[in-house]
C-alpha cells in the first residue's frame, strides 16, 4: 500500500508539481529559501506546495546537486525548527526518548571503563533541549552539557526554559563552525533521531575527521537509514525517503575517520518505514 501511494505521489510531483513550479516561480523560490525538509503534518503546507516541494527536491537530486539538497535542509531547520519542535514535543519525550534510552545505558558503561574523565557532553541538533536536560540528570559525573542548534528562536526559548539548570548551555550555531572554534578533547558528542542525515557524505566525513583531531572523543549517533540501503551493494551514502535526506554508511564513515565502534545496532520504530541505527564510537 505504501509503495502504491509513493508511486502516485511521485507521478503527481513529476507532472502537476513541476507545472506549478513553472507557473509559480516566486512560490518555488520562497519554498527553497525557507527550506523544504518534510515534517510530521507538513507544518501547514497545502497540497500544491507539497507537490512543488517534491518536484524541486527531485529536480535537484537528478542534477546530482547534493550540496543544494543539504542547503535546503539547513534552511528548513534554521527557519522552521522551532515550529517543528513545538509540534512534536510530546512524541519526542514519550516515544523517541524511551525508544532510544538503552543506548545511554551502553554509554554509561563505556564511560565507566575510560581512564580519563569526560567533562563535557555536546548534543548536535538539540532542538527543544528535552534530551540534553534528561542526560544532565542521568550523567552526573559530566560537568557541562552543551546543546547546539541552527535555530536561534529555539535556542533563546531553551535558554529561558532551562535557566534553573546550571549544567545546561545552549548555542545557536552550525555544528562544524562551533567545533572549529570550541571543540576540545574528552568530550562526548550525541545526535538524536536524525541530524547527521542532513549532512552530505563529504561534509560528514570532514566533520568526523575534525572531531578525531581534537583528542579523545566519544560519539553516540542515533540516525535513520533507508530500508533499501544495502551497504554491501552501495557502501556510499545515498539519498532516501520523502525528505530526500542522506542515508549514510555510519560504520564505514566512523572507521575511515579514525574511530572504532563499541556499539552498533538497529531498530524499527513503529510507524516508520525505515530503521534507526544506533552507533557508539571512540577514536584511537
Amino acid at each position: 500500500m505504501n509503495k502504491i501511494r509513493s508511486l502516485i505521489v511521485s507521478l503527481l510531483s513529476a507532472t502537476i508539481g513541476e507545472m506549478l513550479v513553472v507557473l509559480r516561480p516566486e512560490k518555488a523560490k520562497k519554498l527553497s529559501e525557507k527550506g523544504m525538509t518534510v515534517s510530521i503534518g507538513d507544518n501547514g503546507l497545502s497540497i500544491s506546495e507539497r507537490l512543488m516541494r517534491r518536484a524541486i527536491l527531485k529536480k535537484v537530486e537528478n542534477r546530482g546537486s547534493l550540496d543544494k539538497l543539504a542547503e535546503f535542509h539547513q534552511n528548513y531547520w534554521t527557519n522552521k525548527g522551532a515550529d517543528f519542535f513545538a509540534a512534536n514535543n510530546m512524541r519526542l519525550e514519550h516515544v523517541h526518548l524511551p525508544f532510544c534510552d538503552f543506548i545511554f545505558d551502553h554509554l554509561q558503561e563505556k564511560l565507566s571503563t575510560q581512564p580519563e574523565k569526560y567533562n563535557t557532553l555536546v548534543e548536535i541538533g538539540t532542538g527543544n533541549g528535552i534530551v540534553l536536560d534528561y542526560l544532565s540528570s542521568r550523567f552526573l559525573e559530566i560537568e557541562r552539557f552543551i546543546g547546539i542548534d541552527l535555530n536561534e528562536k529555539q535556542t533563546k526559548i531553551n535558554q529561558e526554559h532551562y535557566k534553573n539548570n546550571p549544567k545546561l548551555e545552549f548555542v545557536a550555531s552550525d555544528a562544524f563552525d562551533w567545533v572549529n572554534e570550541n571543540g576540545q578533547e574528552n568530550t562526548v558528542f550525541i545526535t538524536f533521531m536524525g541530524v547527521l542525515e542532513y549532512f552530505t557524505e563529504q561534509r560528514l566525513y570532514a566533520f568526523l575527521r575534525k572531531l578525531n583531531s581534537l583528542g579523545k572523543i566519544i560519539f553516540v549517533a542515533i540516525e535513520p537509514n533507508g530500508i533499501d540501503h544495502d551497504f554491501a551493494k552501495n557502501p556510499n551514502s545515498q539519498v532516501y525517503g520523502p525528505e530526500r535526506s542522506f542515508s549514510h554508511n555510519y560504520p564505514r564513515l566512523f572507521k575511515t575517520s579514525g574511530f572504532e565502534l563499541w556499539h552498533s545496532s538497529k531498530k524499527e520504530l513503529e510507524g516508520n518505514s525505515d530503521y534507526i541505527s544506533f552507533l557508539g564510537a571512540i577514536n584511537h
